[in-house]
């Protein structure tokens, strides 16, 4: 097999040649059977792909689930660990995760409970899953609307990361993965938020560096702290604010926003508190500021949201003590965690993120 991205931990392939690398890893591990898990949307696009350049893939069982968050459920989790059950499936058997954040997520969960734990790959096919879910051992699902409540920290055996797959994305799609990007730039690496600052995400050629280097970042801090002790926690910069906001909108079934788009709000909100509570400079808050509303649309949060958002921030697991907990940034490539702030300074950051989008839409 070809070298992995990343000589430590779990191997993670990228490039044109992943599926390749995956059908010579299907060959010389010993499995009882394969299940395939995926969504309608790699179901159609996806999987055709999948099983004609993986040949040892031909006699494997697709288990088929719907997508979206609101989908990402212990019910549904116990729907596949009975499917599962149904067909067989015994701890030497594989699942294979084919789709994005929500599926790896929940399929990982399925995994790593099923018969005490049996081995899973992921193949991630969304920017957002590419560069950051898929990576890091984390599982999990929600409850009653509460991100990633129940979960596991449990390894994939490998991923393996197809750039080409992204070509099956909308625009809207591409933009709520490259949020992941920024945050990994802005917590870890200034460099890389100055190329982040000048690509295109209808770049196709500049994906696989850029997956490339967020995928390093993240692997990096992850070996370093896997259970999210202390340095992993960085990885939840724009996420406190940024789950709530998700959160909230799913208890609205009527409207909805995308995982990254609630987390590149969520960004200029925490930044907006690093300003205050940490030393992010105003001029590196008003970049940070400027580049992000410049390609996000504007989320409406009236007014009336801002308690609701605070009881939905309560429930984070980074909290102790009573206290709301947050991941700043000291400067831009580097960030402190385990900050604590009021509810005063919250309403105040949101109030900063309704001002900041109606600014960027006089302008445009």
């Amino acid at each position: 097999m070809g070298k992995p991205l990343i000589p430590i931990g779990t191997p993670i392939y990228l490039g044109d040649d992943a599926l390749t690398q995956l059908d010579l890893w299907l060959k010389k591990e010993k499995m009882s059977s394969v299940f395939i898990l995926v969504d309608e949307n790699t179901l159609q696009h996806c999987l055709p792909r999948l099983i004609g350049r993986v040949k040892s893939l031909a006699n494997a069982e697709i288990i088929e689930l719907e997508s979206g968050e609101l989908n990402k459920t212990p019910d549904v989790v116990l729907q596949v660990w009975r499917v599962l059950s149904e067909l067989g499936a015994d701890r030497q058997s594989l699942i294979i995760n084919l789709g994005g954040g929500v599926l790896s997520d929940l399929g990982g969960f399925v995994a790593s409970t099923f018969k005490r734990g049996i081995r899973f790959l992921n193949i991630p096919t969304t920017l957002l899953a590419q560069i950051d879910a898929s990576v890091g051992g984390k599982t999990g699902v929600d409850l009653d609307g509460l991100k990633n409540e129940i979960g596991t920290f449990s390894e994939p055996e490998a991923v393996f990361i197809y750039p080409d797959f992204l070509q099956t994305l909308s625009k809207r799609e591409m933009l709520a993965g490259f949020a992941e990007a920024i945050k990994h730039g802005l917590i870890a690496d200034a460099s890389y938020w100055k190329k982040i600052k000048i690509t295109s995400i209808a770049d196709n050629q500049a994906w696989p560096e850029l997956i490339a280097r967020s995928v390093e970042i993240k692997s990096e801090i992850v070996q370093e702290d896997p259970k999210e002790k202390g340095l992993r926690k960085s990885l939840n910069f724009g996420h406190t604010i940024g789950h709530a906001i998700e959160a909230f909108f799913l208890e609205r079934v009527s409207s909805s926003v995308l995982h990254g788009e609630a987390v590149a709000a969520g960004m200029i909100c925490e930044a907006w508190l690093s300003n205050q509570q940490a030393k992010l400079s105003a001029d590196e808050l008003e970049d940070i500021t400027q580049f992000i509303t410049q390609r996000y649309l504007p989320i409406t949060l009236d007014d009336d949201a801002d308690h609701r958002l605070i009881e939905l921030m309560r429930h984070d697991k980074k909290n102790e003590g009573g206290k709301i907990r947050f991941t700043l940034l000291e400067r831009i490539g580097q960030a402190k965690w385990h900050v604590a702030c009021s509810p005063d300074q919250i309403i105040e950051a949101l109030q900063y993120y309704r001002y900041s989008v109606k600014s960027a839409l006089l302008i445009r």
